[in-house]
């Protein structure tokens, strides 16, 4: 026996939740949706790391870089409810730099997972340092949650933050310039 279609699975849901689910209107919706859940969980299906890989530079020194404000979204890993967001990446380069398109990929790879904040942060972490091999890294993730604001609780502007730090980032002095900069 073969499995259902993810279209034929979100067909089923809506004849349990729509009075009406034969409506012109739905017609087309479990195939729209099978296709937007497919590409909202791609960070399963690609590769990400051939394009990474060609897209390392020698470092020019060891000075702190970061990238602010990398918009994301995931879907929570409990409710399958979106959480949107921001994070933001510094790293201490240790010979080498990554192409910073590439940074953003990292996050999409993994973001585009069912998830949870927490393990999306420290996946990227680890993956930076993977790829680059650097000194040190951290990230920091913000996001709304829907889960959150649309159902249970319903705090509207509730916001979560997670961070992790490898390596040198670690060292309260580093970790500072990295805060104070995410101000600037």
């Amino acid at each position: 026996m073969s499995k259902p279609s993810i279209a034929e699975l979100y067909q089923s849901i809506i004849e349990k939740i729509e009075p009406h689910p034969v409506r012109e209107e739905l017609k087309d919706t479990p195939q729209r949706a099978e296709k937007a859940l497919l590409e909202i969980t791609s960070g399963y299906h690609e590769e990400i790391d051939q394009s990474i890989l060609k897209a390392l530079y020698p470092a020019p020194n060891n000075q702190l870089v970061i990238v602010k404000n990398i918009e994301y979204h995931s879907l929570c890993e409990h409710h399958l409810l979106p959480f949107v967001g921001h994070i933001h990446i510094g790293y201490i380069p240790n010979e080498k730099i990554i192409g910073l398109s590439k940074i953003p990929r990292i996050v999409d790879h993994y973001a585009r997972r069912l998830q949870v904040q927490e393990r999306l942060t420290e996946q990227i972490a680890q993956a930076i340092l993977k790829y680059t091999n650097a000194y040190g890294v951290g990230v920091i993730s913000s996001a709304t949650h829907m889960c959150m604001t649309m159902r249970g609780v319903k705090k509207e502007n509730t916001r979560m933050q997670c961070s992790s730090f490898l390596g040198t980032m670690k060292n309260m002095e580093v970790k500072q310039e990295f805060l104070t900069n995410l101000t600037i």
